[in-house]
């Protein structure tokens, strides 16, 4: 594969994980015509269509899911070359963009960001809080921290940078006036607090002390799409909560949440730093994710409640 054909690759991949011919061919300083012409080059010379084209969205075909496939290596390998010749190691700086889901992120994230800063002078740094799962590409960031993503974009790297337990919760107030529940048959009698855009909205899938899996019903009041408003409901009384106990564990050892059903949990969640794969060796993006991991597990480890350590 020479020089000009490696390049079509490279653009493939980037159209691929944009979703757009003109997203894609724009990282290249092409037009959306160019990209097009360079895809039709790597189909004629794989004698085969890489892409369905819909008027929506770009699907790969499965030669197309081959070479997107490959292509990952080979970049991969570009990349780990250019590093090694070029010794970064690399010295932080720019700007770096991050979208974080905003209970852990005002919580916990921006104590890291200062230490972060501290660190590295030449380094700016914006933060968008919200629990939506955005294009990274598209929208221009480095880094996405989130919670329990499952099945994310294969145009990232997913690294998971926390597992952790999620836990019932509720607020004093709220078990004083409607009874704590003992068994998971008794959520069914209760208000049950749900993240609107997960598929626990009409359910929790609790895991019971014996090792059975069963599902949790009780009245869905309120939904949200925030895991903060999910977490100030819950404090507010408003009924009871599945949370990731990071979220949760200085309220439970102050008192202002209570642990329920206490040996039932919803299994493990885990927090996931996800990056674009272009963005895989850069120091800005590798010292923050590497900074947030250590923090996190020294986190972990000094938790008040002996009862939340994994």
């Amino acid at each position: 594969m020479n020089g000009s054909e490696v390049n079509d690759v490279l653009l493939f991949l980037s159209v691929v994980e944009s979703g757009s011919f003109v997203a894609g061919g724009r990282a290249f300083g092409l037009s959306r015509s160019a990209a097009g012409k360079a895809i039709a080059r790597l189909e004629d010379r794989f004698a085969a269509r890489l892409l369905n084209r819909t008027t929506r969205a770009l699907d790969l075909t499965d030669a197309g899911r081959s070479l997107y496939e490959n292509g990952l290596a080979m970049r991969a390998a570009i990349e780990a070359t250019e590093a090694g010749a070029s010794g970064s190691t690399g010295t932080p700086r720019g700007v770096l963009r991050i979208t974080l889901p905003d209970a852990l992120g005002r919580r916990v994230m921006l104590p890291l960001v200062r230490r972060y800063l501290d660190e590295w002078p030449e380094v700016q740094v914006e933060v968008s809080f919200s629990d939506r799962i955005s294009n990274l590409v598209e929208d221009g960031f480095d880094l996405a921290v989130r919670i329990d993503v499952s099945s994310p974009d294969r145009s990232l790297v997913a690294r998971t940078i926390m597992t952790d337990e999620a836990i019932v919760v509720a607020a004093p107030s709220y078990l004083d006036a409607r009874g704590r529940p003992t068994s998971t048959q008794q959520l069914s009698t209760h208000d049950l607090l749900f993240f609107a855009t997960r598929n626990e909205r009409q359910a929790w899938r609790l895991l019971e002390a014996d090792g059975t899996w069963v599902r949790a019903h009780g009245r869905s009041r309120l939904r949200v799409d925030s895991g903060a408003a999910l977490r100030d409901a819950a404090l507010a009384g408003m009924g009871i909560a599945l949370l990731p106990a990071c979220l949760v564990e200085e309220d439970i050892a102050t008192g202002r949440l209570q642990r329920v059903l206490p040996r039932a949990t919803a299994g493990t969640v885990k927090i996931v730093a996800l990056y674009p794969h272009k963005r895989l060796l850069e120091p800005k993006v590798r010292h923050f994710v590497d900074l947030l991991a250590s923090a996190l597990a020294q986190a972990r480890k000094r938790r008040p409640t002996p009862h939340l350590r994994g």
